[in-house]
């Protein structure tokens, strides 16, 4: 089944992947046990001539159990994506790789630290739809919107966040692959929301140390290497 997914290029990326698919088959099994219900009961209970309605209070004992059944499972889904979501959401490691990223109608903005190391300062370098990071370092993504809400879409590194105008929301990632892959808008942002695409590229360290020293953005022992 891993044709549902892009390949996965994210340190965190396998958990989210369990989580999904075990969801997937949890869902997909009790859709298939509905449909088949549904189709005996039509069956069993079609129009007869002579047939009479019967009227029915209901069966508490299988009101129960498809009350309890559905909760427990929801409950086990819980605990076992708490330590996900805490890992992913609930702590950002720290980091020399900082990125600012602004959603506008209709492209990505990134700015980057220059040499000083510090997002904010007169020698951040920027960029239109094009996220350079390395390979095995943690990269700290500083999300907002200069407009509409627009939504932050690394699908290769699992990670998908809204970005709301007036707030900077934080978040993070850790690639393992180098390479180059989609960064769309997953929110209906505008006529123009289809040509919103930018472009995460990944670089192994060497590489990503020489890009920084072209575009003058990182200090050089920020740079990957």
């Amino acid at each position: 089944m891993s044709q549902w997914l892009p390949e996965d290029i994210s340190t965190y990326g396998p958990d989210v992947d369990r989580l999904f698919y075990l969801i997937y088959y949890i869902t997909g099994f009790a859709c298939i046990g509905v449909l088949l219900c549904m189709l005996y009961f039509l069956v069993k209970y079609r129009h007869r001539e002579g047939r009479r309605a019967i009227y029915s209070h209901g069966n508490n004992t299988l009101e129960i159990i498809w009350t309890i059944v559905p909760a427990l499972v929801f409950v086990m889904l819980g605990f076992m994506s708490r330590s996900v979501w805490a890992h992913i959401r609930q702590t950002l490691p720290e980091t020399d790789i900082r990125v600012r990223v602004t959603g506008k109608q209709f492209n990505w903005v990134m700015q980057y630290p220059g040499l000083d190391g510090v997002l904010g300062t007169a020698d951040d370098v920027k960029a239109e739809n094009s996220l350079h990071v390395p390979t095995g370092k943690p990269v700290r993504v500083i999300l907002s919107s200069e407009d509409v809400i627009h939504s932050f879409f690394l699908p290769n590194a699992r990670l998908k966040q809204d970005a709301v105008p007036g707030r900077d929301i934080e978040v993070w990632f850790e690639a393992t692959k180098p390479g180059k892959y989609d960064i769309p808008c997953a929110e209906l942002c505008g006529f123009g929301h289809g040509n919103m695409l930018g472009y995460l590229t990944v670089h192994d360290p060497a590489s990503f140390k020489a890009w920084a020293a072209e575009k003058k953005a990182f200090p050089v022992e920020g740079g990957g290497a």
